[in-house]
């Protein structure tokens, strides 16, 4: 019964993090291309600041459930298949590459949008889209080696 709740827990918080820089990248991204400055980073720093709230409770749950689970029913790191290694291994890096993006170009983001300073604001972006690109990438890797890792053999 732990188990399937930490397996739920894990992949709904999956979602909501992985799922969110999908539809911010794949969709919101190219719709405010039609916006005049400083429009799209005022939009932008209004999904982040709600969006970023999700990816900490999402990294929180990600971390308990993950080990918790690594811990718990597959009897620590030794008896954990190669897959497992490999989704903690991308978790960290992902994670890594959040708290980068959130305590660098977000907060310089943040902060010039405070000041109303959109041409400092704006310069952030490009950094920012790279970083969700390469988590994006990696979440959808993660998930395929979490869904099917069992299976590749």
């Amino acid at each position: 019964m732990l188990h399937s709740v930490l397996v739920a827990l894990h992949v709904l918080a999956a979602i909501i993090w992985v799922g969110g820089m999908f539809f911010a990248y794949v969709m919101v991204r190219p719709a405010m291309a039609g916006l005049q400055p400083p429009e799209p980073v005022k939009m932008w720093g209004r999904i982040f600041d709600k969006f970023f709230n999700w990816v900490w409770l999402a990294i929180g749950i990600l971390v308990l459930t993950g080990y918790g689970m690594l811990l718990g029913p597959f009897g620590g790191f030794a008896n954990a298949p190669a897959y497992l290694h490999l989704m903690q291994l991308l978790g960290i890096v992902m994670i890594a590459l959040f708290m980068h993006l959130y305590f660098a170009p977000w907060k310089r983001l943040k902060r010039a949008l405070a000041d109303v300073d959109y041409p400092t604001a704006a310069k952030q972006i490009p950094t920012i889209r790279k970083i969700v690109a390469i988590n994006l990438t990696l979440g959808l890797i993660t998930a395929v080696v979490g869904a099917g890792g069992r299976y590749f053999g």
